[in-house]
């Protein structure tokens, strides 16, 4: 079919996920044809440098020939597995199994979902079935963060705290509270590593306290905060706020869909200051996008509790027709492979590298921050340095990043509030790394010396 075919009916057929309809028919699509490694080419047969991974997941690159092999085994030998009435997979077994063995402390029980979204809804289904089994179905109150990202289905947009996800979709629901973002950059005054964390920590005990302590269930926060425009917190902190609920007696859960599978290092973020969540969600890295798998790690303890107190022959009602699909398993499996047989080393070794060269983007004029955290990192651009000021909404920055982005063979995130968000690949080489850098100053110096952005520069 031809490219200008596959427009029309991408215009007149196909609804694209968070974007704006109207937008997305005049403009029509960017047809993605192949990919190998860190590159993808589109169907005109420019080729392009992924720094976003696609959407956060290909971790361990396009084309990886063990993980197509894998699928392909599988998809021949037994391309589907029903979880319900007690059938199970050996891939999906496996996977569990090892999985439980990777992750951090007694998080040793694993439901598998569809993708990140859905993840966060059965947590929160599980969160609810625990706080009943214990006897304390008061507990209903669940807290994140403000700029957090927790899916797009309807409770997990809630738990989201983003405006493009509440907007004429009545959410946040009655029970869903968010406290301020560890969000240094914008914190008012003095934004040392201490004061952040303090803050934070005194804002989710506030937050308890006025909701009443017996009536709050959980917290949720991500390790590095993805969609809401990569910001990362002081080190410290996600200990410090895993302390804080435990001495407030609601359980943690670490939403690790972006950060998981080595995006910050370790292969999960966790990791990095010894965490162990109550509960944590994991997706895109999972399979490194090549299905659709997420899941839910749960303690041995939530685990037992429900267990213990549902009454026997009485099912746990909760569910899908693809958890622990045979195919995205046998993906998975093969991917942990990669991540265990050296993606994991070079994405830190990359990570260091990629930290080096766009820490030295701050001298740019349009850059007012940095943040990195391995191979994801985020840059803020701002048309006054001293006041910190966002650029003007009239001047389209998103969209110039956007454009000019693609025309320079570089692919990254263009966020709303003209922050950019970066994600490469783990399998990245030095040289590669050194090139999205390089493309990405050509696409800052573009928008640098637009007209109107120079202008607002100068005001």
């Amino acid at each position: 079919m031809t490219p200008e075919k596959l427009i029309s009916i991408d215009r007149d057929h196909l609804i694209h996920p968070v974007s704006s309809w109207r937008d997305q028919e005049e403009a029509g699509p960017r047809i993605l044809h192949s990919g190998h490694g860190a590159w993808l080419k589109d169907i005109h047969g420019k080729e392009l440098l992924d720094g976003f991974s696609g959407l956060w997941c290909v971790n361990v690159g396009y084309g990886c020939k063990s993980v197509v092999e894998a699928a392909t085994e599988q998809m021949a030998r037994l391309p589907y597995a029903t979880g319900y009435f007690g059938f199970a997979s050996e891939p999906a077994i496996t996977l569990a199994g090892r999985l439980a063995g990777r992750a951090p402390g007694n998080l040793n029980r694993i439901f598998f979902s569809q993708g990140g979204s859905d993840a966060v809804d059965s947590a929160l289904r599980f969160i609810r079935f625990y706080q009943h089994a214990r006897g304390t179905p008061e507990r209903r109150h669940v807290i994140g963060l403000a700029r957090g990202y927790h899916g797009s289905t309807y409770t997990g947009a809630g738990l989201t705290a983003l405006a493009a996800f509440h907007r004429d979709a009545d959410v946040p629901l009655s029970w869903q509270h968010h406290i301020p973002s560890p969000y240094a950059y914008r914190h008012p005054g003095d934004n040392s590593d201490a004061v952040v964390t303090a803050a934070s920590v005194a804002a989710l005990k506030a937050k308890v306290a006025e909701l009443g302590a017996d009536k709050v269930a959980a917290f949720f926060c991500e390790p590095v905060q993805g969609s809401g425009g990569v910001i990362v917190p002081p080190a410290g902190w996600m200990k410090a706020m895993r302390e804080t609920c435990r001495e407030l007696g609601i359980l943690f859960v670490a939403d690790e869909v972006i950060t998981g599978f080595g995006r910050t290092g370790p292969l999960f973020a966790c990791e990095r200051e010894n965490v162990v969540p109550d509960m944590m969600t994991v997706a895109k890295g999972l399979t490194s996008g090549y299905a659709p798998m997420g899941a839910v790690f749960m303690s041995e303890d939530i685990y037992t509790t429900i267990r213990d107190n549902t009454p026997p022959g009485v099912a746990v009602g909760h569910g899908m027709t693809y958890s622990a699909h045979p195919v995205s398993a046998a993906i998975g499996l093969a991917v942990l492979d990669l991540y265990e047989q050296g993606m994991l080393a070079n994405g830190v070794k990359a990570g260091e590298h990629l930290a080096h060269r766009l820490h030295a983007l701050g001298n740019h004029a349009l850059v007012g921050d940095v943040r990195v955290s391995g191979m994801l990192a985020g840059i803020e651009l701002v048309t006054d340095k001293m006041t910190k000021r966002k650029p003007d909404a009239k001047l389209k920055i998103a969209s110039k990043l956007s454009h000019i982005g693609y025309e320079k063979g570089v692919l990254f995130r263009a966020f709303g509030d003209d922050i950019i968000g970066l994600a490469p690949p783990l399998c990245c080489t030095i040289e590669e790394v050194d090139l999205l850098c390089d493309r990405l100053t050509d696409v800052l110096d573009a928008v640098r010396d637009d007209a109107d952005v120079r202008a607002a520069l100068k005001g």
